[in-house]
């Protein structure tokens, strides 16, 4: 039996089927809906693409050939999940987390706290080029310091991630920033370039949002509390600005652009040679009485590597506040990882979702809908397939040519797919983006994704750029000084 093309109502029956099981998930489970519910949502999902898959022809060994296939396509963030586990781990127990929980309940005031995390995440992201060692680092320490100051876990996660998502997006050192040109057929800094009439103005309105709600926010610095968590710190870890020294190194190897993977773990060893050297009080508090100290410290630090850090200081909150990280920890995440990417790479390999974009391009008639069809393509990608790098790679390959016909510059399609790719996906629970941040900020996109402002902003703005035809560039002839504003 030769593989025939799907049709539209193919294409649709994986989709709905995934979201309504996707939502059954969250009613019965709640919080805990990532923590094996949806991994089933998506297996049976997959289940059902299965069977489409073999009715129009498909073999079995040709749809498990691409599931392995997209599930290997997610190793390199696996990694990398494993690793920053360790270093969250590390860093607790080198004092790094606590001496920037504690010098930020010194420095930030509640009013301001929302907006400042925002655009330190912001700065640090652009820095380095990557949203995820930000939000592993700056991030987990300004949640920490939000439980300090008594302010929302949601609301902070939302600040962290469109700091860390505005940063990277505008990074020459991004990954994504690197990609989308390069499927759309664009120069890296003209992309970047473009970007910037969508970006700027949705950060500096997001930035405007956190503000207001600071100094909305009926929360009242609780000095006591600060005090408390602070002498807490102090008498449990060594604070100093020589415990940073490890966020500081990391940071300068992010900007030399060494790989994220070796990146972090050398962050993570050297947090844990940092806690030998500095946090020698804590280390011997912790290490087992009845073996040799070299012993002893060593089974800490590989305890820790794996299994993360943990401290009892007499107070449960604050115990939660300064305890965590650990190889395990992400292996939920990779979990939900690999059955979102087996989901992806089946609905891809028979076609469903380019009969999703063949459907759309029908009715895209103008430039502003076709923009806008590739934002909501992008985004749809993000949802089927998990994967951030292929909500910008399948549209891009998708839609380039459309684009061409139409006479619109590649640049418009390069900033499309990071305005509707690299921004979305985040927000979704499953993506690897959203499952990623979980794990690190342990605050779910469910509840973070309404005040990630930039991240709901940035696409609205490019569809009304579009359909008010702002900043939509034409191709232009050789011998022509400048694009031209395309007309919608």
């Amino acid at each position: 039996m030769s593989e025939k093309q799907p049709s539209f109502l193919d294409a649709a029956i994986p989709l709905v089927v995934l979201i309504v099981l996707l939502s059954a998930s969250v009613y019965l489970f709640a919080d805990n809906s990532s923590y094996g519910p949806n991994q089933i949502a998506l297996f049976m999902a997959t289940a059902v693409a299965v069977v489409i898959g073999l009715k129009n022809g498909y073999r079995w060994s040709v749809m498990e050939k691409a599931m392995v296939k997209g599930i290997s396509l997610s190793l390199g963030a696996v990694l990398i999940l494993l690793s920053v586990g360790a270093l969250i781990g590390t860093w607790m127990l080198s004092g790094t987390v606590p001496t920037l929980i504690y010098y930020g309940l010194q420095i930030l005031s509640p009013s301001w706290f929302y907006a400042a995390s925002c655009l330190l995440c912001g700065i640090v992201a652009m820095s380095i080029g990557s949203s995820w060692t930000t939000a592993a680092t700056i991030g987990v320490a300004l949640i920490g310091v939000a439980g300090g100051l008594g302010l929302s876990p949601a609301i902070t996660a939302g600040a962290i991630v469109s700091g860390a998502y505005f940063g990277d997006k505008l990074s020459p050192l991004s990954e994504t920033t690197n990609l989308a040109p390069a499927v759309a057929g664009a120069d890296l800094f003209d992309h970047i370039r473009h970007m910037l009439w969508t970006t700027i103005p949705s950060f500096v309105l997001a930035l405007l949002l956190f503000t207001i709600i600071g100094f909305n926010s009926d929360v009242s610095s609780d000095l006591m509390r600060i005090d408390q968590i602070s002498n807490v710190l102090q008498q449990n870890f060594s604070i100093s600005f020589v415990s940073l020294v490890p966020l500081f190194v990391l940071l300068v190897m992010a900007i030399k652009k060494v790989p994220a993977f070796p990146t972090v773990f050398i962050g993570a060893l050297l947090g844990g040679l940092w806690a030998v050297f500095f946090q020698s009080e804590l280390l011997s508090r912790l290490v087992e009485q009845d073996i040799p100290a070299a012993l002893g410290i060593t089974k800490l630090l590989w305890h820790t590597l794996h299994a993360g850090f943990s401290i009892d200081t007499g107070n449960a909150s604050l115990n939660d506040l300064l305890s965590g990280g650990g190889m395990s920890s992400m292996l939920n995440t990779v979990w939900l990882v690999f059955s979102a990417m087996m989901f992806g790479a089946t609905i891809e390999k028979i076609g469903l979702l380019r009969k999703f974009v063949t459907s759309i391009l029908f009715f895209a008639r103008s430039t502003g809908s076709l923009i806008t069809s590739t934002i909501a393509t992008c985004f749809v990608t993000n949802v089927l397939t998990a994967d951030q790098y292929m909500s910008i790679v399948m549209p891009g390959r998708m839609f380039k040519e459309e684009y061409e016909r139409r006479g619109l510059a590649p640049v418009n399609l390069s900033r499309t797919l990071e305005d509707g790719g690299t921004i979305t996906s985040p927000l979704i629970p499953w993506n690897t983006c959203g499952a990623y941040m979980h794990s690190v900020l342990q605050v779910s996109p469910l509840d973070y994704a309404f005040y990630a402002f930039f991240n709901l902003i940035n696409p609205l703005l490019a569809i009304i750029y579009a359909y008010c035809g702002i900043k939509i560039l034409r191709l232009t002839p050789p011998d022509s000084v400048r694009p031209q504003t395309a007309k919608v």
